[in-house]
């Protein structure tokens, strides 16, 4: 899945939640006092604003597929090393991290298994490695009540429930075949207020990701008729979308 889509558009659509779950994320993974760490799909930055603030810019490493999201990274945080790269080759020495995160990336990556065995190739013994993804299974994903307004309108979507770490226990397991050690799982819930429909719809329009790409395929009856039915699933007026992901963490 391609994320060459402006900064912007990332930050409108996914940014909202992954801010907040960044957060939470950072308190879960148990993260060392000092050392460098590696954000691995880094995007825009959510992540990589967290680890910034606790470890400073000079101690913290960014890499992602994406140009435009590395080019917006290395803007917004001029002292962290910002790569262009993929997971499953991580352009990093053996063993040189404290900590290495993935968050919102292990159910994108080409080869989930080899990706986080490069996370864990980079850290130190000992050091800690986790990932978090979405609950697509479970149906509380951000995108959720949208792609079951999808199945509804068009008959089928593919709701990104079949892909890594998208289940409860996946992420755990491809830690542990990683060599991870010490491995803990668990589940991460943020909150987002909206001040109405148009702001919780129009980001879907915006052609990020999977459910962008959706949107961008239909006709304009067909995306009418898709909004429309995805407006008689939200309240009227402000509304506050809660969502949840799984993750999990380990030892190097």
């Amino acid at each position: 899945m391609s994320f060459e889509v402006p900064a912007e558009a990332y930050d409108a659509f996914m940014g909202r939640y992954s801010r907040p779950l960044a957060e939470v994320f950072a308190e879960f993974a148990g993260l060392p006092e000092d050392g460098r760490v590696l954000d691995v799909g880094s995007g825009t930055g959510a992540l990589t604003t967290v680890l910034a603030r606790r470890f400073g810019e000079s101690e913290v490493a960014a890499v992602d597929p994406s140009a435009s999201f590395v080019a917006t990274a290395a803007a917004r945080f001029p002292w962290v090393d910002v790569r262009h790269g993929h997971a499953e080759d991580l352009p990093f020495d053996d063993h040189v991290f404290a900590a290495t995160l993935a968050q919102l990336v292990v159910h994108f990556m080409g080869d989930p298994a080899v990706g986080v065995g490069e996370m864990r190739r980079v850290t130190r013994p000992g050091g800690v490695v986790a990932a978090c993804v979405w609950d697509f299974e479970g149906g509380r994903a951000p995108q959720s009540r949208f792609f079951q307004a999808l199945r509804e309108a068009t008959g089928a979507a593919a709701d990104e429930s079949d892909r890594a770490g998208a289940r409860r226990g996946q992420l755990g397991a491809l830690l542990k075949q990683a060599g991870c050690s010490d491995v803990v799982e668990g589940e991460l819930t943020i909150e987002q207020a909206f001040e109405g429909f148009d702001e919780w719809w129009e980001p879907y329009t915006l052609g990020v990701g999977p459910a962008g790409a959706y949107v961008a395929r239909l006709d304009e009856s067909q995306r009418a008729e898709l909004r429309e039915h995805c407006r008689t699933m939200l309240p009227d007026g402000p509304f506050t979308q809660s969502a949840r992901a799984w993750t999990a963490k380990g030892l190097g």
